[in-house]
């Protein structure tokens, strides 16, 4: 495929640019070259027809002097008499012969045309128009003439065409190499932020891309490649952490695991065999729930998405505490109607699994869980009366892998996801969760979207 432009930015905007500057200047050099001849010669023959019309109005009266009073535009007037005697001219050129061989035959009609006459001063032919016109006057017909030079004229279409001819190409060759500049300069920031982008790395997040402060869409580029980089290194970072924190969580049930089985293989016949599986078994639970865990905590991170239909939150919250009856915390669940929101059934039940167990490890004895409608939102508000958490720490529960050191003495099992999981969930679900003020204990507060009739 043949380009019509270069692909460079500059050299496209500088071609484009020189091709309008000769688009305009050819189009307005091409009006003047057309507009100007005639508007020099129409000035001329104004000033021509004054001067002749003038001196016909003298010779019609009777009035006409020896020698005419020539204005400077003009090179010589005449008055001839039908035999060609001159009976009067311009002062110091009284004897000249006739200007032109034109005899008019109208009255008061004033015929044009041009010449080469010769000035006796300077001994040069001068290009000239003649104007003459026939006269009726108390003593018979007579002929004026004058004659107005047109060298000036032809001296300014001269220059005006080399301007034109000469000069354009030079004005466009100035308009390429300032465009070329302008625009080189402009581009010299993109220029600097794209080599420091090549030479970023993952191993290295850490540098940022120069800011022009020229305030222009440049610096909105800087910034906001900046903004993503610091979102890159966020992101990184945080899955450095997540990767060496799920290395860590996992290494010690693993551990633990390998550890009874290597003793139970070593010393078979001391073995305890059910009490070594069922340990075994609790390892591999809590193995199982870090891992399903860390598999929705990845899916709720890519975005995929679940597939979902209309849930009544009621019904979960329902089945919960039916799952839950008989432990060692009572769940008080008011009646409420019917809650529904558009969600995955399978991360919904999720989220209040997570809640609740939160709830019920640090419960004295009690759990309340209230679901109702806020407008257009689903309100689920989990209360416990435990010891509650202090303010300072209530963000940093929902970071992945972080546990209190009071969670960590109430289960040493814990993984430090399930909060974080739950945030993730109700923020994928277009709600929110957040921990607010209670006395006794720790209130959370789920705020999902009421799915419409």
């Amino acid at each position: 495929m043949i380009r019509i432009f270069p692909r460079s930015i500059r050299a496209r905007l500088t071609t484009v640019a020189t091709l309008v500057a000769a688009l305009v200047f050819i189009t307005t050099s091409a009006i003047t070259l057309a507009a100007v001849p005639g508007s020099l010669r129409t000035a001329v023959r104004t000033d021509l027809e004054t001067a002749v019309g003038w001196v016909a109005e003298q010779a019609r009266t009777g009035r006409l002097p020896a020698q005419l009073n020539t204005p400077s535009s003009l090179q010589l007037l005449q008055v001839v008499s039908p035999q060609g005697q001159v009976l009067a001219a311009t002062p110091g050129r009284p004897l000249e012969p006739r200007l032109t061989t034109i005899r008019p035959r109208n009255p008061g009609v004033a015929h044009v045309t041009e010449h080469l006459l010769h000035h006796a001063t300077d001994a040069r032919h001068h290009h000239c128009m003649v104007m003459a016109m026939l006269v009726r006057t108390p003593e018979g017909p007579v002929t004026v003439y004058g004659a107005a030079s047109l060298d000036r004229v032809n001296t300014v279409l001269g220059r005006l065409r080399a301007l034109v001819f000469l000069g354009t190409p030079l004005i466009l060759l100035g308009v390429a190499g300032v465009t070329w500049m302008i625009v080189g300069s402009a581009l010299r920031p993109v220029e600097r932020i794209r080599s420091v982008l090549a030479e970023i790395s993952g191993k290295d997040l850490s540098r940022r891309v120069p800011v022009p402060d020229t305030g222009d869409e440049i610096t909105d580029l800087a910034v906001t490649a900046n903004t993503t980089l610091d979102r890159l290194e966020r992101s990184a970072e945080t899955q450095r952490r997540f990767v060496a924190d799920a290395s860590h969580e996992l290494r010690s049930p693993i551990s633990g695991l390998r550890t009874q089985l290597e003793l139970a293989a070593a010393y078979p016949d001391e073995t305890d065999w059910p009490a070594a599986g069922a340990r075994a078994l609790e390892s591999v639970e809590r193995l199982t729930g870090i891992v399903d865990e860390l598999l929705m905590l990845a899916r709720l991170d890519t975005g995929v998405a679940a597939e979902r239909r209309v849930v009544d939150v009621c019904d979960l919250v329902r089945e919960q505490v039916r799952r839950r009856a008989g432990g060692r915390v009572a769940i008080a669940a008011p009646p409420c109607p019917p809650a529904p929101v558009l969600g995955s059934p399978l991360q919904l039940d999720r989220l209040l699994t997570n809640l609740l167990d939160n709830a019920t490890r640090h419960a004295a004895g009690r759990v309340e869980v209230v679901v109702e409608e806020d407008r257009d939102e689903v309100v689920i508000t989990i209360t416990d009366d435990g010891a509650g958490i202090a303010p300072e720490d209530r963000e940093r529960i929902f970071e992945r892998f972080v546990r209190l050191e009071e969670a960590r003495a109430l289960d040493k099992g814990g993984t430090g996801l399930g909060l974080p999981l739950s945030r993730e969930i109700a923020v994928a679900h277009g709600g929110r969760l957040v921990l607010t003020d209670h006395r006794p204990g720790a209130r959370f507060v789920v705020r999902l979207p009421l799915c419409p009739d």
